[in-house]
């Protein structure tokens, strides 16, 4: 198992990527050379994370591009097109999903008088620019966000923002990870963040290897800690934030925020600029994803014995920005109002 985790990477004309899956249990990588595998792991979690999902489509369309490489410059546009459809149908709130895809696209048809072999190359360079530029955000993202942290104290996180979320190192977990190495003497409460329990089975799996003092609580435990004065602040990442910085991250997330406001501690989102949809006004815009009833019912011990219930499983929810302290980016920390503030960093 590698020191530093790269969740999607190329090696050998593949696409290889840690199946989130099957952790804490196992550690466990797959490998493919198929658009159409890279669109099914992420639709079925196999990567997660709104960084690594723009990472993973950035190579999903480098293996088109490979594919089509010996067919006419029309094939191969009219090719990369359909794959870039393909993947664009997996999960609708990550923004950076469609950012990546079109990157992507842009890049190619600004090549228009390259052949499909040569720009086959051009676009494996930068499916790997997108995974490299994504690493050193999240670095970054990590030293601005360090500084909010409180020099000794509890910080609450709610599901997986960490290397695995990303291209490596982490949006909401490099924030801690960079606030413990710089010294601070925080410790971590990680939300479980159920139906598919990415805390308990990511998150601190993730902080477990760097070391970080944490402790696990069930969703529902959070105002609890905080009433106790436990928790001092919490950060966590997101998957699409709006123009107006109304932020989309996994459900439970807002019930998080308005516990914070309710206790005078500040909540932040860490997330680089790419995850910020400026076409999108509010967060009332923000596609929210349904996904199946089986990932709730399965973490309850003989729920198949319900049979046909109606289940509810909205996989995030909206936190009004009203409740954000501040957005951690890239670029800097943007604060109240977020719609001049992030227009700022553009």
């Amino acid at each position: 198992m590698p020191d530093e985790i790269f969740p999607v990477r190329w090696e050998d004309g593949k696409v290889v990527m840690i199946d989130q899956t099957v952790l804490p249990a196992q550690y466990r990588e797959l490998k493919t050379d198929s658009v159409e595998d890279v669109a099914e792991w992420i639709e079925t979690m196999v990567v997660r994370g709104a960084p690594a999902i723009g990472v993973a489509a950035a190579y999903g369309m480098a293996l088109a591009a490979l594919e089509l490489k010996d067919k006419s410059r029309e094939e191969f546009d009219r090719g990369l097109a359909l794959a870039r459809d393909r993947l664009a149908r997996t999960r609708p709130t990550a923004v950076n999903l469609f950012w990546a895809l079109e990157r992507m696209i842009d890049y190619a048809e600004s090549l228009h008088d390259l052949s499909p072999h040569e720009l086959a190359g051009r676009l494996l360079r930068e499916a790997e620019a997108v995974r490299e530029e994504d690493y050193e955000m999240c670095r970054t993202i990590g030293k601005y966000g360090a500084e909010l942290m409180p020099n000794e104290g509890g910080v609450l996180t709610h599901c997986n923002a960490g290397a695995l979320a990303t291209a490596g190192y982490g949006t909401a977990v490099g924030v801690l990870r960079a606030a413990w190495e710089s010294g601070k003497k925080i410790h971590v409460f990680a939300d479980e963040t159920r139906p598919r329990l990415q805390g308990a089975c990511l998150t601190c799996w993730e902080l477990h290897r760097l070391g970080i003092p944490f402790t696990l609580i069930t969703d529902n435990m959070a105002g609890h800690f905080m009433k106790t004065g436990k928790i001092l602040a919490a950060v966590t990442g997101a998957d699409r934030v709006a123009a107006n910085g109304d932020a989309a991250n996994k459900i439970g997330t807002y019930t998080v925020a308005v516990l914070c406001k309710e206790h005078g501690i500040p909540f932040y989102i860490a997330a680089p600029l790419s995850t910020v949809d400026f076409n999108c006004p509010d967060g009332d815009q923000i596609p929210i994803e349904e996904r199946s009833r089986d990932e709730v019912l399965r973490v309850i011990p003989g729920g198949e014995a319900y049979g046909d219930i109606n289940v509810a499983n909205p996989a995030f929810d909206v936190t009004p920005n009203r409740y954000i302290k501040g957005i951690i980016t890239d670029k800097g920390v943007a604060y109240p109002p977020f719609e001049e503030s992030l227009k700022k960093f553009r």
